[in-house]
């Protein structure tokens, strides 16, 4: 009986069948992804053995070179789609960049953390919260009004000498300002509320001066205000005595100075006894009546007190550091320590 068609032999000695069997077993032993190369190249390369079969076509009458052309180009597909199917697999199963090797000896994740700026200001918001002190937060990008008119710093006011303001352009409005301290929420906060108020306001600030090892031309405040009824000096000391000790120890000694700021009356500053010396770390006060009045409040009713510090002085204290630039500078060598 006469050999298939499909299967008959060229004068090579090979017939299609027979390569299709040679090939698929020589495929399933592939392990690798030069092993699988390699398959390809002797399979379907161009002097591969499918390629030498078809070159044999010649050898045979043109009814049997049409069958058996015919099923070597339907095995070229074949082959060629197990090919790229095993090579999807080989891909998937290697192992991507950066993944887990599970040989190696266990080691600490590398993590993340919080700035240390950040750190500071969560502990003493915290301390401020557990004395009855709400969180909140204002606009860096401040009008003129709130940043100085409502806070007792009119336009012709001297005081206004201590700011040094970054002025922002508007097609609008000439009074749109970086805000120069965390202040502003004071007038906006008593602007929107009525009396009790106990807040506390977080916040970058911005002002246009040099920069050296105790001054940045951009920092953070915390910014305090309490008003009510019946409001005293005596609570100032006490809520900011109470602060220090939460922040740098029960024994720390504190010092109240008077100083001045045109949105309090009388104004003091407060110092921390440290290494025997008095360091300054906030200025506070009773709220001046006209803040109070520019709020609407009755200034004969409604006293207060206000206070502001810079966190990053109180960490610079705390934790030896001896130049604030090194907070904005992205040293990780720095910020890892916290």
């Amino acid at each position: 009986m006469p050999k298939d068609h499909g299967v008959q032999a060229t004068q090579a000695g090979e017939s299609v069948e027979e390569l299709k069997i040679a090939a698929i077993t020589a495929l399933d032993s592939t392990e690798s992804g030069e092993q699988l190369e390699a398959w390809r190249v002797g399979f379907l390369g161009r002097k591969g053995r499918l390629t030498g079969l078809l070159r044999g076509l010649g050898s045979l009458d043109i009814e049997h070179r049409k069958v058996v052309g015919a099923a070597a180009n339907s095995l070229r597909g074949e082959l060629e789609a197990l090919y790229e199917e095993r090579s999807k697999q080989s891909k998937s199963s290697q192992a991507p960049v950066g993944s887990i090797d599970i040989t190696l000896p266990g080691r600490r994740p590398a993590l993340g953390g919080l700035h240390p700026s950040t750190q500071m200001i969560r502990e003493i918001t915290q301390a401020f919260n557990e004395m009855g002190f709400q969180t909140i937060e204002g606009p860096e990008v401040e009008l003129e009004k709130y940043n100085f008119d409502m806070l007792n710093i009119p336009a012709n006011h001297p005081a206004r000498d201590q700011w040094d303001t970054i002025w922002v352009d508007s097609d609008t409005h000439n009074d749109v300002l970086l805000r120069t301290h965390t202040s502003p929420m004071q007038a906006r906060t008593m602007e929107a509320n009525d009396p009790p108020i106990r807040v506390v306001v977080p916040g970058k600030c911005y002002r246009y001066e040099s920069t050296d090892a105790t001054h940045e031309w951009h920092f953070n405040q915390v910014e305090g205000l309490a008003v009510d009824e019946g409001i005293t000096f005596a609570d100032l000391k006490g809520t900011l005595y109470e602060f220090a000790r939460r922040i740098f120890g029960s024994q720390r000694k504190v010092r109240f100075r008077c100083d001045f700021f045109p949105f309090v009356e009388p104004g003091v500053d407060m110092s921390i006894e440290w290494n025997g010396n008095w360091i300054e770390i906030l200025g506070a006060g009773m709220v001046h009546p006209k803040v109070l009045e520019n709020a609407g409040y009755d200034s004969t009713k409604y006293t207060g007190f206000a206070f502001g510090m810079g966190p990053e002085r109180i960490s610079m204290l705390r934790n030896e550091i001896t130049d604030i630039r090194h907070f904005f500078s992205n040293d990780l060598r720095f910020l890892t320590q916290f």
